[in-house]
């Protein structure tokens, strides 16, 4: 094993001029010559939507690969409160410099600065771009783009389309991207899931992708390679994202050799709707944006069996509010979990299986109106009316932590290309700007930033740099490897004949990892969740049952290569877990917590980002990227 950890890139100078230092120094690749190259972009979310309708803008060959039958349905749809932007719209005292502070505090110092000041930098271009393509913004009552604020922020920075900011973003991105399908820069293959990386001495080639209706392996050759699949937060099963959500993309790469940043760290929303019974095979996220007007409380008194209409106000215990005065029910999301799950585990949760607190409306439809009410937040009171058949409107609603959001991902570097070359990762696939934890409505704006105006510059750099003599035989045969391997993988799952289902796999991991590295983690509890992990995970190996045709659709053989691959990374995440001696942002180990029962840093221990690499024989391997800050000075991460 000879990995290095790769340099992380970052330009010289003051960091508000990096970016344009970079811009002004990188190598270009002439409008004439672009189409000479072919770029593969994996997956249609918001991220990688941008990213090749960008791309083919400019000219290259771009080949886009989602395994849903539109690319519009990626999973970016789902987002629903806001994108972030330093506007200043409001006059509260919002600029770039402090929302890439606010970024870097409620990531809890876990952060590449320069990625994060970038981040925030280019957020404001992107309200200008997301206007121009049509996205519906909410306005006020002069006609100017309405703000609100969420978690981890003091002031109104948040653009919002109603409930359907994710929806209406990816829209625009999925216009642009259509745009460049019509004028013949980019092909978009529908139900086409990459299963591997073609490499060669640490160079990316292509991929191997599988035609999800025929079962057919098809090769596709590249210059580069960008990974925009999203998040593996659905290793957890129950969790607020859709069921085809998966790692697999982001796993595979790690395998052929590109670097894995921080794999424990996994964000809880502390906004989604409770368990109610083993027949749920996800969870339904409820906005953030409800924080700004709902009120979060429990009952004072352990299992009270009243009505909350009528608990009265002497009883009731707004727990957020006198935790945490100065952001109240807008405090952080790693925070405002945590307090959930003490008040649920101290005995005071409410609902059926008594795994929720109250999100109250009550306080605001009587200050500010129904109408008031409606406006901002109608479509998701009707969801929520229509999942549960309770009316928010007249009855609080309950709300339960759920695994969200991965921070971790891909390790990349200020361009983000991972340590393998001309491989690069967007959006969350990677685990760029988040930290520790990742601020509401940060997530839209990272997919968006990357995709529009970030890779446009990096990814060119590479190409201009890149030697035109390819080994063409070569390449083709280490295609031709990856083919086989894939093709053996299948046929072994299919002839294992066992009784048990990929979803009954997925639940019990699920199970393992909520008890074990879930919200909190303990050092016994992560080495009883890898011996459980191994269990599951030579289980599978012998009791596996799939049907065995591979030549047309087989959703379950779908499922059974995604858990295998989740069962792989959770093992992983746990060890990383383990390794990390501190509490930070959403990574809680119990045995190091304040007095108050805060997360308590050892930053001079660790002060890195933990960056995993695995050898010939599957074992795993830690590197470390130092954080050095510079212009930020780490303090307690206090919201009170």
């Amino acid at each position: 094993m000879n990995k290095r950890l790769s340099s992380d890139k970052v330009p010289p100078g003051p960091l508000e001029k990096k970016w344009a230092y970079y811009k002004a120094n990188c190598k270009l690749v002439s409008p004439g010559n672009r189409k000479k190259y072919h770029i593969i972009v994996v997956g249609t979310g918001l991220a990688g939507a941008s990213a090749a309708a960008s791309l083919g803008e400019m000219g290259f060959k771009v080949s886009c690969f989602t395994f849903h039958d539109s690319a519009r349905r990626a999973h970016s749809v789902a987002a629903q409160g806001g994108v972030n932007a330093a506007k200043n719209y409001k006059n509260d005292g919002d600029s770039v410099y402090r929302m890439f502070f606010d970024t870097i505090k409620g990531g809890d110092f876990r952060a590449r600065e320069a990625n994060v000041y970038r981040l925030a930098e280019c957020s404001m271009s992107l309200i200008d771009q997301a206007v121009a393509q049509g996205v519906p913004f909410a306005r006020d009552y002069g006609g100017y783009l309405d703000n609100r604020s969420f978690g981890g922020v003091q002031v109104s920075r948040t653009f919002y389309a109603r409930g359907q900011t994710g929806q209406q973003l990816l829209l625009g991105s999925y216009q642009a991207l259509m745009r460049q399908v019509s004028k013949g820069s980019t092909t978009v293959y529908t139900r086409h899931e990459m299963l591997d990386i073609i490499t060669i001495d640490d160079e990316a080639h292509g991929i191997i992708a599988r035609h999800l209706d025929t079962g057919e392996l098809e090769t596709h050759y590249a210059d580069a390679v960008i990974i925009a699949s999203g998040g593996y937060g659905k290793i957890y099963y129950l969790s607020t994202l859709a069921m085809a959500c998966n790692a697999s993309a982001v796993w595979r790469a790690y395998k052929k050799g590109a670097m894995m940043g921080a794999p424990s760290w996994i964000q809880f929303h502390p906004t989604s709707l409770p368990q109610t019974g083993t027949h749920q095979s996800k969870l339904t996220l409820m906005s953030e944006s409800l924080r700004n007007d709902g009120r979060i409380w429990v009952p004072s008194q352990k299992n009270d069996e009243r009505q909350p209409q009528d608990i009265p106000e002497s009883d009731r215990n707004y727990y957020l509010e006198r935790r945490y005065p100065s952001y109240g029910n807008l405090a952080p999301r790693d925070i405002s979990s945590r307090a959930a799950r003490h008040e649920i585990e101290g005995g005071y949760g409410v609902g059926p299986m008594k795994n929720a607190v109250y999100l109250d409306f009550k306080d605001a439809i009587q200050n500010k109106g129904m109408a008031y009410i409606k406006d901002r937040y109608g479509n998701l009171f009707d969801m929520y009316n229509k999942i549960t058949g309770r009316n928010p409107y007249k009855e609080p609603m309950m709300i339960s932590p759920s695994a969200h959001f991965t921070m971790g991902g891909l390790w990349v570097d200020y361009e983000l290309m991972t340590n393998v070359r001309g491989l690069f990762a967007i959006g969350e696939a990677n685990f760029s700007d988040h930290g520790a934890n990742r601020l509401g409505a940060n997530s839209l704006l990272q997919a968006c930033v990357d995709g529009y105006f970030i890779i446009p510059y990096t990814l060119p750099n590479y190409l201009a740099g890149k030697s035109n003599t390819h080994r063409k035989q070569e390449i083709e045969k280490a295609g031709e490897a990856c083919k086989q391997a894939i093709q053996d993988e299948i046929r072994r799952l299919t002839q294992i004949e066992g009784s048990k289902t990929a979803d009954q796999f997925h639940r019990e991991l699920g199970q393992i990892l909520y008890k074990y590295c879930g919200l909190s983690r303990t050092a016994e509890g992560l080495k009883e969740g890898i011996l459980a992990i191994k269990a599951l995970r030579a289980e599978f190996d012998q009791s596996l049952i799939i049907p065995k045709n591979i030549h047309s659709i087989n959703t379950e053989l779908e499922k059974a290569m995604r858990v295998k691959d989740y069962l792989e990374l959770a093992e992983l995440m746990c060890l990383d877990a383990m390794n990390r001696h501190e509490s930070c942002g959403a990574h809680f180990r119990e045995e190091y917590q304040t007095e108050e029962g805060e997360a308590l840093r050892q930053d001079e221990a660790f002060s890195y980002v933990p960056v995993w690499c695995m050898d010939d024989s599957g074992d795993h391997h830690l590197l470390k990227e130092t954080l050095n800050y510079e212009f930020v000075s780490m303090t307690e991460r206090s919201y009170k």
